[in-house]
């Protein structure tokens, strides 16, 4: 009897070992292939036989002394992994018409919304009023129109417009609300660098759509592949020595490196804010959503070079690295140079070597504020409608100390104000930090010490927002506002008195 119980004990324990083992190697498979299906590699693969599509410049009429643009919000349809999907655009299919003005000047946009719902335009970088910001509280209805005016007061920079519905940010962006917003000044200008529009100053809008039905996948946080200007597979024809590539990551939630394939350099020239103090010579340059740079390429008669985007850095655990899009890499867009081409000019030494005082001076910080971003927070709270989280002195220059907790990627977008960087995790932050921000890649663990200053819109009733750029954390509640007070004046947004 006992022989037999023994025997049954032996075969039960085999039976559970072979289970285990079973279920170890099930669990290893499924993990491996994971593993292997997160990662994202067109490199190679894509045969550039389109052109790329430069998004035409918006016209625009003079009533007034005010520069008038029209937008409208309207359904339309793109080639996207090589199918016919339904997307949306401004005043197109997909994407929108470059906006472009001059500092000074005061310009009002007349949008109609012409979609099934409701929708919102931000314009990302811009220092105007809180009421004409375009965030949540400026909703505009399907079949209703909005106009917002401003005056644009701040140096020439590459921005960008889009909407920002609360909760569905990710979405009416990755169906293709998106455009940019030039603006230029005569100290730009005097600088001679590339500037003819589509010729040697390139717009370059990246995205990364999936299809899914006949639409576009919104569920998708990063495709597996890319647009630029909307167009699978571009070239561009090069017709000078140097060309200026205008970089936005129009994208929801991918982080891109960019760089050239056979290696030679980038000389970056201006970051989301406008021009850094000077040329910065590099490799590549990393872009989180909502980031833009602008690049100088030079080329050779006859030679032909690949835009990449290569692993990035993300500064995150290698299991949220590797689900987060770290090691995924594309071919973006091929420069074709023609066999005779017109002389470049060369890059002056110095660009605007003020830049970074438009953010204030630090001996004049009035306050420090510090923000931690984990989970779908900031400082253990999510976004609020009716609730000012922070309460800012008109004309008061402040350090904002941001810190990412969360052990995977965020970003740091603050509305109305561009900042400096004073510094990243307690060091200098690199040249391609030396100019304004107005969005920042938070690296797990690290802290940015972001100045900036406040003038001008005080508006007791109306908050302007801060929140992570990547937009399903954003509509997810990682966002939160700020108001900006008269001296002595309490805000008329709950939260707490000034």
């Amino acid at each position: 009897m006992p022989r037999r119980r023994n025997r049954a004990l032996t075969v039960l324990i085999r039976v559970l070992a072979l289970g285990t083992a079973a279920l170890v190697l099930l669990v290893a498979g499924i993990g491996t292939l994971a593993w292997n299906v997160t990662t994202v590699d067109t490199v190679g693969e894509v045969d550039f036989d389109t052109e790329l599509a430069i998004p035409p410049l918006a016209e625009s009429t003079v009533e007034d002394g005010r520069r008038v643009f029209e937008l409208t919000a309207q359904e339309g349809s793109t080639q996207i992994d090589s199918e016919r999907v339904s997307t949306w655009g401004f005043n197109g299919d997909y994407l929108g018409p470059t906006l472009r003005a001059e500092r000074g000047e005061e310009v009002e946009v007349r949008f109609t919304n012409s979609l099934p719902e409701a929708t919102t335009v931000h314009w990302h970088g811009m220092h105007l009023p809180p009421k004409m910001d375009g965030g949540p509280h400026q909703m505009v209805p399907a079949g209703e129109e909005w106009t917002p005016t401003w005056t644009i007061d701040q140096p020439a920079a590459t921005l960008w417009y889009h909407p920002h519905p609360h909760g569905e940010t990710m979405d009416h962006v990755s169906r293709g609300l998106a455009g940019m917003f030039i603006l230029d000044d005569p100290a730009e200008r005097a600088l001679g660098l590339p500037s003819e529009y589509g010729v040697d100053d390139l717009p370059v809008i990246v995205t990364d759509p999936s299809a899914r039905r006949g639409e576009v996948d919104t569920n998708a946080e990063r495709g597996g592949g890319v647009l630029v200007n909307g167009t699978e597979g571009p070239y561009a024809e090069v017709t000078d020595e140097l060309v200026r590539l205008r970089l936005l990551n129009g994208s929801a939630m991918r982080v891109y490196n960019f760089q050239l394939d056979d290696g030679s350099p980038l000389v970056q020239i201006a970051g989301d804010g406008g021009l850094l103090p000077e040329p910065h010579e590099t490799s590549s340059v990393r872009l989180s959503p909502g980031e833009r740079a602008e690049v100088l390429v030079r080329m050779e008669p006859g030679e032909t070079r690949t835009l990449r985007s290569v692993a990035p850095e993300l500064g995150q655990n290698f299991l949220s690295e590797r689900f987060s899009g770290g090691s995924d890499r594309f071919d973006v867009l091929q420069l074709r140079a023609a066999d005779r081409l017109d002389a470049a000019p060369v890059v002056p030494a110095e660009l605007r070597p003020d830049a970074a005082e438009h953010a204030g001076d630090e001996a004049d910080v009035t306050r420090t504020r510090e923000f931690h971003l984990a989970g779908r927070s900031i400082n253990g709270a999510q976004m609020r409608m009716d609730h000012a989280d922070e309460v800012v002195t008109l004309g008061n220059t402040e350090v904002w100390e941001v810190r990412n907790t969360g052990g995977e990627p965020h970003t740091f977008h603050v509305h109305d104000v561009q900042f400096h960087v004073l510094s990243v995790d307690g060091r200098e932050p690199g040249p391609e930090l030396s100019g304004l921000k107005d969005t920042i890649f938070l690296e797990d663990g690290k802290e940015y010490r972001l100045l900036m200053t406040f003038t001008d819109y005080a508006d007791p009733t109306m908050p302007y927002m801060y929140h992570c750029h990547l937009l399903r954390h954003e509509d997810q509640g990682m966002m939160g506002q700020f108001v900006v007070v008269e001296e002595g004046q309490d805000p008329a947004v709950g939260g707490h008195a000034h």
